[in-house]
């Protein structure tokens, strides 16, 4: 990690959101206590953690191998981290009770974790974890080892549990849509730096850099050389493929940071960037085109919901694009 601080809201759930190897795991287990940091500190609210063993720190964590004992029943896996604690069986067979109600597993309390799918083996896990009301729930790629279906539905479940329990979460991912959909704030982090922390909209609308424009989504990027002002809130950006109307900055050179969806493809004789279609992919939900434009830029565009007008390879079109969905970037 290289001069990282961040500032964690009680009850938030705040995503650390990269690319393999950034350090966003290495910053979640100095949370955690499992590895000490080499100068800074941890603070949860004004207690110092920084050079506490993770067992004195009381935070919930839940890793993406679940981590279940398998010899164990639900209830009793789930009850683990009381019986540590010494809590009395009253108070611990009714905490377990509750946390199995929060994430909906109330009815397989007496089953052992190879009787469950991967789902409900998570959804273990993460009772196992709140149960023992922990100031910080870590969640460390919780849900990479489900199939596509089953991560979309644990998502607003996850939220949902973590929002209705209020304890303050942070959600380690390499998954941009998880982040998107699941997140209060998001810090994107890239070579053990935080390069930008924001809302999944701010981040996603207006990225601080090219990286953070091109890991968080697709994005097309076209560089300009000179602008010209219109008015106060306008400008005309000068690119090889054409002249484009933006959002006026200071900069002088950079590049427009344009999503796919952003696009509109209008017929050839309307006002906008002439191109011609080199590639069509048909989705279902969504068609996606490769146009090439002048000077060989390419920008790929998607349209959702395309109907039956599916433009063919060769085709010829014009791009027009809203000046508030482009975001400008300096170089």
């Amino acid at each position: 990690m290289d001069h990282v601080s961040l500032d964690i809201e009680s009850g938030e759930l705040y995503f650390l959101l990269g690319p393999s190897g950034c350090g966003k795991t290495t910053l979640l287990r100095m949370i955690a206590g499992f590895i000490e940091p080499t100068s800074g500190s941890i603070h949860f609210g004004t207690r110092d953690v920084t050079f506490l063993s993770p067992n004195h720190r009381n935070t919930g964590m839940v890793f993406q191998s679940y981590a279940l004992w398998p010899h164990m029943t639900v209830a009793t896996n789930v009850a683990f981290g009381l019986s540590v604690r010494k809590t009395p069986a009253a108070e611990s067979a009714s905490r377990v009770i509750d946390a199995l109600r929060a994430v909906r597993m109330e009815s397989y309390s007496e089953r052992k974790p190879n009787q469950l799918s991967g789902g409900q083996q998570q959804r273990v896990a993460l009772a196992r974890a709140i149960v023992v009301r922990p100031d910080v729930l870590l969640l460390d790629e919780p849900l990479s080892n489900l199939d596509a279906k089953l991560r979309i539905e644990l998502r607003t479940e996850i939220r949902r549990i973590c929002k209705e329990s209020g304890i303050t979460t942070v959600y380690v991912t390499h998954d941009q849509k998880e982040a998107l959909s699941m997140a209060d704030r998001v810090a994107i982090l890239n070579q053990g730096r935080v390069v930008q922390v924001g809302t999944p909209r701010d981040l996603y609308r207006r990225p601080a850099s090219v990286f953070v424009a091109e890991f968080l989504g697709e994005t097309n990027l076209i560089p300009f050389d000179s602008s010209a002002p219109i008015d106060d809130a306008l400008a005309t950006y000068t690119t090889a493929a054409g002249p484009v109307v933006a959002p006026r900055t200071a900069h002088a050179r950079g590049v427009l940071s344009i999503r796919p969806e952003a696009i509109r493809l209008q017929p050839r004789e309307s006002v906008g960037l002439r191109g011609r279609v080199t590639s069509t992919t048909y989705l279902g939900e969504l068609a996606q085109y490769t146009i090439e434009l002048p000077a060989n830029t390419r920008l790929n565009v998607s349209v959702l919901n395309p109907g039956d007008e599916v433009l063919a390879t060769g085709s010829n079109t014009t791009l027009t694009i809203a000046p508030s969905d482009i975001h400008v970037l300096g170089s």
